[in-house]
């Protein structure tokens, strides 16, 4: 009964018995005969049925909503007998690389915990080194990182952005003007970069090597106290691309180049060729699909 509630929900949500049915990958009469048997068990029209269309009954609307509730409390019990049983509930562990902003990967992780409620995901925050050392020694089993070393064949490694770089910095600050500005004009103006303490000088190199930084380098391990230092006009951030803020902002966004290039960032998400499984693979074609 409870599949058949999982069809009913879906033919309501999309409006479609052949959207929900192409969502359960089973046929359109299929789905169309599921949903009677749930009629005939509850001993209710749930559906008054058009030509192809269709209308909730009050019944129908009165079922819709309760069994929401129902399913979500069914889900949250299966997840809590799987850690009482001692964690034997499938796990997935994702690293995201940190100052990461773009909603693609939230709105993989939402869409994959939708269609794989039994799965607990484990959200894991680090610099580029941590996430390849933790993905490299098992700790994650999928990272959200950006490109820094030749691709190994012993990671599935799938290119999934590019962005050409920008800067953050004071609306106030004078370079807010410009469209562009390569790194060595802001020799003047402190880098301001996310780091944990262990990889700092890490970072530093990166960013010196990298991106031509040469000057002074401010460290803060979140977002927020990075850009309270910007509106204070006390340096700049990189982060990765976007247009120009127009009027009204107190930061401003503008690109950066070296050798009045521009600087690319490749994210790309990355598995151990070893561990490459049914779940990894469902979040990784999820994710794709997110940055098509």
């Amino acid at each position: 009964m409870l599949k058949q509630i999982r069809y009913f929900q879906s033919v309501v949500k999309l409006g479609s018995f052949t959207a929900a049915a192409e969502e359960h990958f089973i046929s359109q009469s299929a789905i169309s005969q599921q949903i009677k048997a749930l009629e005939t068990e509850l001993g209710v029209e749930l559906l008054h049925r058009k030509k192809r269309s269709f209308t909730l009954t009050p019944a129908g609307e009165f079922f819709y909503k309760k069994s929401l509730v129902l399913v979500a409390d069914y889900d949250a019990v299966c997840r809590e007998l799987h850690h009482l049983a001692g964690g034997c509930g499938q796990h997935l562990k994702i690293g995201v690389l940190r100052g990461y902003s773009g909603n693609e990967f939230r709105n993989a992780v939402a869409n994959f915990s939708g269609k794989f409620p039994d799965i607990s995901v484990e959200i894991i925050i680090g610099n580029h080194e941590e996430l390849y050392n933790a993905l490299r020694s098992g700790k994650i089993d999928i990272a959200l990182n950006d490109q820094r070393r030749a691709f190994s064949d012993e990671y599935v490694n799938i290119v999934l952005d590019m962005q050409e770089y920008c800067i953050e910095l004071s609306a106030n600050n004078p370079i807010a003007q410009l469209d562009s500005v390569n790194a060595e004009e802001l020799k003047n103006i402190p880098c301001i970069l996310l780091s944990s303490e262990s990889q700092k000088e890490t970072e530093r190199l990166f960013y010196q090597e990298y991106f031509g930084i040469r000057s002074e380098i401010r460290f803060t391990d979140n977002v927020e106290d990075a850009r309270m230092l910007l509106i204070q006009g006390k340096g700049y951030m990189p982060i990765e691309g976007g247009e120009k803020y127009v009027g009204g902002e107190i930061t401003s966004k503008i690109k950066l180049t070296k050798n009045d290039k521009p600087i690319i960032r490749r994210y790309c998400a990355f598995i151990k060729a070893d561990n490459f499984t049914k779940h990894t693979e469902e979040f990784l074609n999820i994710l794709k699909e997110q940055f098509l």
